[in-house]
């Protein structure tokens, strides 16, 4: 956890306080269904941008195993822990309820 700025036990903590408010995250998790259900997930959010890029202010969506790594081979996104359902959201500064209910409507559109 001392990865995270926002806390007081990471070494730049007080350059984070002045930078932001509340801090922020990445969440991973691994959608059932490979490849193409993490596709079927990313054009299902209706809210999270969709981008390869985590860095912005917006709450973003990615899955790396169609985008940034949808070049290598499975064998070689699994060395780097790229696996096929692998989404990756960067919190941004919408209302967390907001972002939480389309997680969950885009979930409920690949069952």
């Amino acid at each position: 956890m001392g990865e995270i700025p926002i806390l007081p036990s990471h070494p730049q903590h007080e350059i984070a306080k002045k930078q932001m408010s509340a801090g922020g995250g990445i969440v991973c998790f691994e959608i059932k269904g490979g490849v193409e259900a993490g596709r079927k997930f990313m054009d299902a959010l209706q809210l999270l941008s969709l981008t390869p890029n985590l860095g912005d202010s917006r709450s973003i969506a990615s899955h790396p195993a169609s985008t940034t790594h949808s070049k290598l081979s499975e064998e070689e996104r699994s060395k780097v822990g790229i696996t096929p359902g692998l989404i990756r959201i960067s919190v941004g500064l919408e209302h967390p309820d907001d972002v939480i209910y389309d997680i969950e409507q885009a979930l409920n559109s690949i069952q």
